[in-house]
């Protein structure tokens, strides 16, 4: 057999299952939910991460580009599937043999889906994505009114949802969201005035969802909360890890004082130092700005990371770590004992969030899927 280092990231399905629910009490009782499963599920593993979904409960999925649907598509996931980031030209027949759901917001993705149905005999299901305020992707309102007149002429277009993005939801006192609101109530009023009745209403992404600041909308987009991710920086919520990256040591070493270690000598010992090398580096996702600032948990004791990371090891000062030895068990995200070094812990170290922290691991790192053993709702 093919023996793989000891690198790898746990992916707790029953954490995943227990966000899920938590965000599900959270909601209003009339709201349906898109779990969002966007870039391998934010680095979790979009086949695995979808199916635990599917069969907790969710409505819809929602994916960025077509690739990541056609992977659902092809593992037999059977959910409605929202392409968030709209067609490219030369997509349109793939997606709707698929049935993959799409986002439009320019006249020319509506003429070219609606000749692509035309030619397969088929419907396709759109969601109008209005900007609001966020300035990205989206119909301005005022085109909005444009845009519909040729959504009306395009017969085989199914106008199943309308939609938009929040740019401060996780900063409920900002006053911008509750313009954007005011804007999209606009837009709908517009919609309907049309003649339109889409069947979804949706705005809100985690923190969103949870700040309760999606107006009348009877569908939540939630992402980051899934995975344990705190959507807010000033309110904790409790929501589970559901990402553990782990190696372990590989090589121990004592250096006498005043020694350097790794590239630049960054790292320079003030006493006789234990430095251990771990099997993992910025190619596997260890972020190159941790260098001599981020730290990992061996024995339940947190220790410091020792110089400059490097593509494919990390060297770690474990002085003060008793006993410790090759084969140890380094924590470098998640928990041991009554230690943890979570993703937000992380993504402050390195000036990002904890959504690039996940992403960022990389595929040469195995995933390990630990089951869903939570009862599911009925």
């Amino acid at each position: 057999m093919y023996a793989h280092r000891p690198t790898h990231v746990d992916i707790d399905l029953a954490a995943l299952q227990h966000n899920y629910h938590f965000i599900r009490q959270q909601m209003a009782a009339d709201r349906q939910l898109l779990a969002v499963v966007k870039a391998d599920a934010y680095g979790h593993g979009a086949v695995p991460v979808a199916q635990t979904l599917e069969r907790a409960g969710a409505e819809l999925l929602g994916v960025a580009i077509a690739e990541e649907g056609l992977e659902l598509r092809h593992a037999g996931i059977e959910l409605p599937i929202l392409m968030l980031g709209g067609p490219w030209p030369g997509q349109e027949e793939i997606l709707i043999e698929n049935d993959l759901q799409v986002a439009v917001f320019e006249v020319g993705q509506l003429l070219r889906l609606q000749a692509a149905a035309e030619r397969l005999g088929k419907q396709c299901h759109c969601h109008l994505k209005i900007d609001t305020g966020m300035g990205r992707l989206g119909v301005r309102y005022v085109g909005l009114k444009a845009l519909l007149g040729v959504l009306a002429r395009c017969p085989r277009l199914c106008l199943a949802g309308v939609m938009t993005h929040f740019a401060l939801a996780d900063c409920p006192e900002q006053p911008l969201t509750a313009e954007q609101l005011r804007c999209f109530e606009q837009a709908l009023t517009l919609v309907r005035s049309a003649g339109f009745q889409p069947r979804y209403i949706h705005a809100a992404n985690s923190a969103a969802t949870f700040a309760a600041v999606d107006g009348g909308c009877n569908l939540v987009r939630p992402g980051i909360a899934l995975y344990g991710g705190q959507p807010f920086a000033d309110r904790h919520l409790p929501l589970q890890p559901v990402m553990c990256f782990r190696t372990e040591v590989a090589h121990l070493k004592i250096l006498p004082t005043g020694s350097g270690v790794s590239y630049g000598h960054r790292f320079v010992a003030q006493r006789p130092s234990v430095i251990a090398a771990i099997p993992v580096g910025y190619a596997d996702g260890y972020n190159r700005l941790l260098s001599n600032c981020g730290t990992a948990l061996v024995r339940g004791r947190r220790v410091p990371v020792a110089g400059t990371v490097c593509m494919d090891w990390t060297l770690l000062d474990v002085t003060d770590v008793e006993g410790v030895c090759v084969g140890d068990v380094v924590t470098l995200l998640g928990c041991d004992g009554d230690e943890c070094v979570d993703a937000e812990q992380w993504a402050e170290m390195v000036g990002t969030i904890s959504y690039e922290v996940f992403c960022q691991i990389s595929k040469r790192v195995p995933r390990h899927y630990l089951p869903a053993t939570h009862k599911l709702a009925p």
